[in-house]
Protein backbone atom coordinates (compact mmCIF):
# COMPACT_ATOMS: atom_id res chain seq x y z
CA UNK A 1 0.00 0.00 0.00
CA UNK A 2 1.44 3.60 -0.73
CA UNK A 3 1.83 6.35 1.61
CA UNK A 4 -1.10 8.22 0.00
CA UNK A 5 -3.67 5.66 0.48
CA UNK A 6 -2.15 4.80 4.13
CA UNK A 7 -2.67 8.79 4.93
CA UNK A 8 -6.09 8.53 3.51
CA UNK A 9 -6.71 5.52 5.80
CA UNK A 10 -5.55 7.10 8.77
CA UNK A 11 -7.61 10.09 7.99
CA UNK A 12 -10.82 8.48 7.17
CA UNK A 13 -10.30 6.34 10.77
CA UNK A 14 -9.03 9.08 12.56
CA UNK A 15 -12.24 11.36 11.22
CA UNK A 16 -14.74 8.24 12.28
CA UNK A 17 -13.20 8.18 15.64
CA UNK A 18 -13.20 11.46 16.63
CA UNK A 19 -17.26 11.96 14.99
CA UNK A 20 -18.36 8.63 16.68
CA UNK A 21 -16.41 8.28 20.33
CA UNK A 22 -17.45 11.03 21.88
CA UNK A 23 -21.19 10.43 21.24
CA UNK A 24 -20.76 6.87 22.48
CA UNK A 25 -19.38 7.80 25.91
CA UNK A 26 -22.21 10.47 26.33
CA UNK A 27 -24.45 7.52 25.95
CA UNK A 28 -23.43 6.09 29.25
CA UNK A 29 -23.91 9.00 30.68
CA UNK A 30 -27.73 9.83 29.20
CA UNK A 31 -28.67 6.38 29.80
CA UNK A 32 -27.30 5.38 33.27
CA UNK A 33 -28.16 8.30 35.37
CA UNK A 34 -31.53 8.61 34.14
CA UNK A 35 -32.44 4.96 34.59
CA UNK A 36 -35.01 5.18 36.85
CA UNK A 37 -37.08 7.50 34.45
CA UNK A 38 -36.13 5.88 31.08
CA UNK A 39 -37.76 2.35 32.39
CA UNK A 40 -40.77 3.61 32.42
CA UNK A 41 -40.44 4.20 29.24
CA UNK A 42 -38.60 0.80 27.48
CA UNK A 43 -35.92 0.51 25.60
CA UNK A 44 -37.55 1.79 22.11
CA UNK A 45 -38.53 4.63 23.15
CA UNK A 46 -35.59 5.78 25.24
CA UNK A 47 -33.33 5.28 22.45
CA UNK A 48 -35.79 7.10 20.19
CA UNK A 49 -35.28 10.09 22.55
CA UNK A 50 -31.39 9.69 22.96
CA UNK A 51 -30.30 8.79 19.10
CA UNK A 52 -31.28 11.83 17.77
CA UNK A 53 -29.51 13.58 20.45
CA UNK A 54 -25.95 11.63 19.95
CA UNK A 55 -26.48 11.60 16.20
CA UNK A 56 -26.62 15.41 16.60
CA UNK A 57 -22.93 15.42 18.34
CA UNK A 58 -21.78 13.40 15.71
CA UNK A 59 -22.84 15.92 13.36
CA UNK A 60 -21.63 19.01 14.69
CA UNK A 61 -18.33 17.17 15.70
CA UNK A 62 -18.21 16.28 11.65
CA UNK A 63 -18.95 19.86 10.56
CA UNK A 64 -15.65 21.04 12.83
CA UNK A 65 -13.46 18.15 11.26
CA UNK A 66 -10.98 20.48 9.11
CA UNK A 67 -9.43 22.07 12.58
CA UNK A 68 -10.03 19.22 14.66
CA UNK A 69 -7.87 16.86 11.94
CA UNK A 70 -5.53 19.58 11.51
CA UNK A 71 -2.75 18.18 12.95
CA UNK A 72 -1.36 15.02 11.76
CA UNK A 73 2.27 13.62 12.66
CA UNK A 74 1.69 11.23 9.13
CA UNK A 75 1.74 7.32 9.72
CA UNK A 76 4.75 6.21 11.30
CA UNK A 77 5.74 2.25 11.02
CA UNK A 78 7.42 2.09 14.54
CA UNK A 79 3.74 3.27 16.04
CA UNK A 80 1.63 1.21 13.86
CA UNK A 81 3.70 -1.85 15.48
CA UNK A 82 2.57 -0.39 19.09
CA UNK A 83 -0.78 -0.13 17.63
CA UNK A 84 -1.21 -3.74 17.13
CA UNK A 85 0.36 -4.38 19.90
CA UNK A 86 -2.18 -2.15 21.85
CA UNK A 87 -5.07 -3.47 19.41
CA UNK A 88 -4.52 -7.30 20.48
CA UNK A 89 -4.62 -6.56 23.97
CA UNK A 90 -7.97 -4.70 23.38
CA UNK A 91 -9.34 -7.66 21.03
CA UNK A 92 -8.49 -10.18 23.56
CA UNK A 93 -10.23 -8.48 26.36
CA UNK A 94 -13.58 -7.86 24.59
CA UNK A 95 -13.34 -11.89 23.35
CA UNK A 96 -13.17 -12.28 27.23
CA UNK A 97 -15.65 -10.09 28.04
CA UNK A 98 -18.38 -10.54 25.43
CA UNK A 99 -19.10 -14.25 27.06
CA UNK A 100 -20.19 -12.31 30.00
CA UNK A 101 -20.84 -9.01 28.88
CA UNK A 102 -23.97 -8.89 25.54
CA UNK A 103 -23.87 -5.81 23.41
CA UNK A 104 -27.18 -5.38 25.18
CA UNK A 105 -25.99 -5.36 28.69
CA UNK A 106 -23.17 -2.69 27.41
CA UNK A 107 -26.10 -0.45 25.91
CA UNK A 108 -27.82 -0.80 29.23
CA UNK A 109 -31.39 -2.48 27.93
CA UNK A 110 -31.57 -4.54 30.56
CA UNK A 111 -31.34 -1.32 33.23
CA UNK A 112 -33.92 0.56 30.80
CA UNK A 113 -36.28 -2.46 30.32
CA UNK A 114 -39.69 -2.80 32.33
CA UNK A 115 -38.96 -5.58 34.27
CA UNK A 116 -36.05 -4.36 35.81
CA UNK A 117 -32.38 -4.54 36.21
CA UNK A 118 -30.14 -7.19 36.56
CA UNK A 119 -30.12 -9.27 39.76
CA UNK A 120 -27.11 -11.14 40.27
CA UNK A 121 -23.04 -9.55 40.65
CA UNK A 122 -20.91 -10.74 37.70
CA UNK A 123 -17.85 -12.10 39.36
CA UNK A 124 -17.09 -15.15 36.89
CA UNK A 125 -14.31 -15.30 33.89
CA UNK A 126 -12.48 -11.77 33.06
CA UNK A 127 -14.84 -10.55 35.67
CA UNK A 128 -12.93 -12.64 38.88
CA UNK A 129 -9.53 -10.80 37.73
CA UNK A 130 -10.63 -7.70 36.98
CA UNK A 131 -13.64 -5.60 37.65
CA UNK A 132 -13.98 -3.05 34.54
CA UNK A 133 -12.57 -4.75 31.37
CA UNK A 134 -14.92 -3.64 28.64
CA UNK A 135 -13.36 -0.22 29.70
CA UNK A 136 -9.49 -1.28 29.78
CA UNK A 137 -10.64 -2.37 26.22
CA UNK A 138 -12.26 0.40 25.17
CA UNK A 139 -8.97 2.36 25.94
CA UNK A 140 -6.57 -0.31 24.82
CA UNK A 141 -8.43 -0.04 21.05
CA UNK A 142 -8.40 3.63 21.54
CA UNK A 143 -5.06 3.83 22.23
CA UNK A 144 -4.14 1.47 19.02
CA UNK A 145 -6.39 3.52 16.82
CA UNK A 146 -4.19 7.01 18.24
CA UNK A 147 -0.86 5.11 17.15
CA UNK A 148 -1.78 4.15 14.46
CA UNK A 149 -3.18 7.48 12.88
CA UNK A 150 -0.65 9.61 14.68
CA UNK A 151 -3.77 12.50 14.31
CA UNK A 152 -3.42 15.02 17.80
CA UNK A 153 -7.05 15.28 17.67
CA UNK A 154 -7.18 11.22 18.23
CA UNK A 155 -4.26 11.38 21.03
CA UNK A 156 -6.40 14.46 22.90
CA UNK A 157 -9.30 12.61 22.65
CA UNK A 158 -7.28 9.49 24.23
CA UNK A 159 -5.71 11.59 27.01
CA UNK A 160 -9.67 13.10 28.07
CA UNK A 161 -11.02 9.22 27.96
CA UNK A 162 -9.18 8.37 30.83
CA UNK A 163 -10.34 10.80 33.68
CA UNK A 164 -13.99 10.56 32.06
CA UNK A 165 -14.13 6.71 32.08
CA UNK A 166 -12.39 6.98 35.55
CA UNK A 167 -15.47 9.04 36.12
CA UNK A 168 -17.90 6.61 34.80
CA UNK A 169 -16.33 3.64 37.07
CA UNK A 170 -16.86 5.82 40.50
CA UNK A 171 -20.58 6.71 39.10
CA UNK A 172 -20.96 3.01 38.28
CA UNK A 173 -19.48 1.63 41.05
CA UNK A 174 -21.45 3.43 43.38
CA UNK A 175 -24.77 2.08 41.73
CA UNK A 176 -23.63 -1.48 42.16
CA UNK A 177 -22.46 -0.76 45.53
CA UNK A 178 -26.04 0.31 46.12
CA UNK A 179 -27.46 -2.59 44.46
CA UNK A 180 -25.35 -5.35 45.92
CA UNK A 181 -24.44 -3.85 49.08
CA UNK A 182 -21.82 -6.22 51.01
CA UNK A 183 -21.22 -8.51 48.50
CA UNK A 184 -20.04 -5.66 46.21
CA UNK A 185 -17.92 -4.64 49.01
CA UNK A 186 -16.64 -8.22 49.13
CA UNK A 187 -16.22 -8.60 45.45
CA UNK A 188 -14.03 -4.81 45.24
CA UNK A 189 -12.08 -5.85 48.03
CA UNK A 190 -10.83 -9.22 46.23
CA UNK A 191 -10.75 -8.39 42.39
CA UNK A 192 -8.70 -4.93 41.20
CA UNK A 193 -10.52 -2.06 38.96
CA UNK A 194 -7.77 -1.97 35.77
CA UNK A 195 -4.87 -3.74 36.60
CA UNK A 196 -5.73 -7.81 36.50
CA UNK A 197 -4.43 -9.78 39.09
CA UNK A 198 -3.08 -13.16 37.39
CA UNK A 199 -4.58 -15.88 40.40
CA UNK A 200 -8.45 -16.54 40.05
CA UNK A 201 -9.55 -15.05 43.23
CA UNK A 202 -10.58 -18.08 45.56
CA UNK A 203 -14.16 -19.07 46.74
CA UNK A 204 -15.49 -16.76 43.61
CA UNK A 205 -19.39 -17.90 43.27
CA UNK A 206 -19.72 -19.27 40.00
CA UNK A 207 -23.21 -18.60 40.38
CA UNK A 208 -22.68 -14.98 40.31
CA UNK A 209 -23.47 -12.82 37.00
CA UNK A 210 -24.10 -9.36 36.12
CA UNK A 211 -23.71 -6.38 33.57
Amino acid sequence: MDSIALETAAYYIALLTVVCVPPAILLWFLIHPLAFFWRRLGPLVTYLAVIPVLVSIGTAIYRFRGPLLLIHFGVRLPLVAIAVLCMVIGICLGILRMRYLTPSMMLGIPEISKAGKPAKLLAEGIYSRIRHPRYLEIGFVLAGIAFAVNYLAVYVLLVAYMPVIYLVVLLEERELRKRFGAAYDRYCSEVPRFIPKLHRRQGADENNTSR
